[in-house]
């Protein structure tokens, strides 16, 4: 078998077989094949497309090119979430607590994030000691002792994933919805969970920019769940204003932990409450929507939702007095403000822009190997829809970096302001 076969078949349209395409993926991790040849091949693909059953066993092969977690030691359902990134995105420091504390296993390993994207990781570490790199044998301990873990993945995990992403960074085949479903499912399907929930997000803020697209790749990934026995379910939900209020780590946790404690933003709530429910019948805690989401209501007023995150922080090695007093955050050199120009209402918070000026503040990179500043990050003080007067404040930023005037800029190119009446945006637009 030879690689320039599989490109020249590929590149006229033809399907791949299994046997091929574990050959090319055997041999990219084993740095058998040329990364030149792996990256010819990824953009046949992201011209020509896949079928379904080449994108089955193209996930297989990735998630076999590792180690794969055996969870059985677990007691119980395992459920897992998987958010497709966003801007102001904390879910998985919320939602996954409720649902532990409505009595499902979550054995959840996250990433950092890279870009405008934020990552569940380095929100968990802006609480000093977290520890996120925790070993197979202490992960299944701790989720079988409290009932959830938000871990690191290992570096043995889908290796060709790893190197198949960095590929398509810089060859422009990110956006090819067959590489992207296997990426992503390859990934949870080596953490050996019962259920999973895939969060697609959509908009500015969001990798996938329109309707059909992010429809088709839920829908993809879910028959990929199906056909590995893994039940996999979505959402496809709104990113062009940022989830929440909070962008930024330090600042995200903040919201996350005043979430538990029962006073979380309204779209960040309803998404939760929206999962969760989703998440608690899947692991057949629940029988309707209802009785789930008054389950999850109840966690969250009787305590035990946020007695379940700081469990989960003490075991992980953290400091729980900075959940108890979150005034013990840092803050930042500098604090600027934007202010309302005139009486109106919001019309927009562009994600995108917000969160790419964010990342250049210092909460986040734009390579893995840049220095992240937790306290760093923007607070809106409204969202689209709201009423303002003028003079009200929009947002807040805070940076440690000297030179941030043209960051400022950028900033206010995300925000518009208009005398028109303005609807509250749509934030689910289905559940698959």
């Amino acid at each position: 078998m030879r690689m320039i076969d599989l490109i020249e078949k590929k590149k006229a349209g033809q399907k791949l077989t299994r046997e091929e395409l574990y050959y090319w993926i055997n041999g990219l991790t084993n740095d058998e094949i040329p990364l030149y040849q792996s990256s010819a091949l990824l953009m046949a693909i992201m011209f020509k497309g896949m079928e379904d059953h080449e994108i089955y066993d193209l996930t297989s092969a990735m998630y076999h090119s590792g180690d794969i977690v055996d969870l059985s030691q677990i007691n119980g359902v395992k459920v897992d979430k998987h958010s497709t990134g966003g801007v102001g995105d904390k879910t998985s420091l919320v939602l996954l607590p409720m649902v532990a504390a409505c009595g499902v296993k979550v054995a959840k390993m996250s990433g950092r994030g890279l870009g405008h994207t934020g990552g569940t990781l380095d929100k968990l570490e802006s609480i000093p000691n977290t520890k996120i790199a925790v070993n197979e044998k202490d992960f299944i301990k701790q989720v079988n002792d409290i009932g959830i873990a938000i871990v690191g993945q290992s570096q043995t995990l889908t290796p060709a994933d790893k190197k198949l992403y960095g590929l398509r960074d810089v060859t422009g085949t990110v956006n090819s919805i067959p590489l992207i479903a296997s990426s992503i499912m390859s990934k949870k399907l080596s953490t050996s969970c019962d259920t999973l929930l895939l969060d697609v997000t959509i908009g500015s803020g969001a990798f996938m920019h329109d309707f059909d697209s992010a429809l088709e790749l839920a829908q993809l990934m879910i028959r990929i769940g199906e056909y590995h026995h893994l039940p996999t379910r979505a959402i496809i939900s709104n990113m062009d204003e940022p989830l929440g209020k909070a962008i930024g780590n330090a600042l995200e946790m903040k919201e996350a932990i005043a979430a538990l404690q029962g006073n979380g933003p309204e779209d960040l709530m309803e998404l939760c409450y929206t999962a969760g429910s989703i998440m608690l019948m899947q692991a057949k805690i629940c029988n309707t929507e209802l009785e789930a989401r008054n389950k999850l209501m109840g966690v969250i007023q009787d305590g035990s939702a946020f007695k379940k995150f700081v469990e989960m922080i003490e075991a992980q090695g953290g400091d729980t007095s900075y959940i108890f007093d979150t005034d013990k955050f840092n803050l930042t050199k500098y604090n600027f403000r934007i202010v309302a120009p005139y009486d109106g209402y919001v019309e927009k918070l562009d994600a995108y822009t917000l969160g790419k000026a964010a990342m250049r503040l210092g909460a986040g990179r734009e390579k893995m190997s840049d220095y992240i500043d937790f306290d760093a990050g923007i607070y809106l003080h409204h969202k689209v829809g709201d009423k303002v007067n003028q003079g009200d404040k929009i947002l807040s930023i805070y940076t440690n970096k000297d030179n941030y005037e043209d960051i400022l800029a950028e900033v206010n190119q995300a925000v518009k302001i208009t005398n028109k009446f303005v609807e509250k945006p749509t934030l689910i637009y289905k559940i698959l």
